[in-house]
C-alpha cells in the first residue's frame, strides 16, 4: 500500500505520532481535529459551539494544503465527551456543510485530549490529480 502524509502549515502541529492527513489512492483520511487556535495548540474555551467551530476551520486548512475543501468530505466521525451537547455541536456542523451531506457517526466518549469537549475526524475523496482550475494536486 502506498501512503504519503502531510501535516498542514496553518494549524498547529500534531502532538503525537501521526499525521493531519493521510492519501493512499484517492481517499484522504484525516486525523482528529479539537478545538485548538490554529499556531498555538491551546484549546478554545468549555463551548461546544466554539470548539466545533474552530474545528472546522482546522479542517478546512488541513483540506487547503491539498487544495480540497469541506465538500470533498464523504465520512465524518464526532466524538462528544457530553452527549447532551450533540443539538449544539449540530447546529455548527450544519453551517459547514450542503446536501448531500457526508455520512456521519456520533460517538459518546469519556474524554478526549487536552480537555477538549468534541473531536472530529473525516474522510474526503479526491476527485483527480488536477484541481478545478486545471492546475496540479501538489503530492503529500
Amino acid at each position: 500500500m502506498n501512503r504519503e502524509g502531510l501535516n498542514s502549515p496553518e494549524i498547529e502541529a500534531p502532538v503525537g505520532p501521526f499525521s493531519h492527513v493521510v492519501r493512499t489512492g484517492d481517499l484522504l483520511y484525516i486525523s482528529g481535529q479539537t478545538g485548538q487556535r490554529s499556531h498555538t495548540g491551546t484549546p478554545i474555551g468549555n463551548d461546544i459551539a466554539e470548539q466545533t467551530t474552530q474545528i472546522f476551520e482546522n479542517l478546512r486548512a488541513v483540506l487547503r494544503t491539498v487544495n480540497c475543501d469541506l465538500s470533498h468530505i464523504v465520512k465524518v466521525t464526532v466524538f462528544l465527551t457530553n452527549i447532551d451537547d450533540f443539538a449544539a455541536m449540530n447546529a455548527v456542523y450544519a453551517r459547514y456543510f450542503d446536501p448531500p451531506y457526508p455520512a456521519r457517526s456520533t460517538i459518546a466518549v469519556k474524554a478526549l485530549p487536552l480537555s477538549a469537549l468534541v473531536e472530529v475526524e473525516c474522510i474526503a475523496k479526491v476527485e483527480d490529480e488536477n484541481t478545478s482550475d486545471g492546475s496540479e494536486r501538489p503530492s503529500l
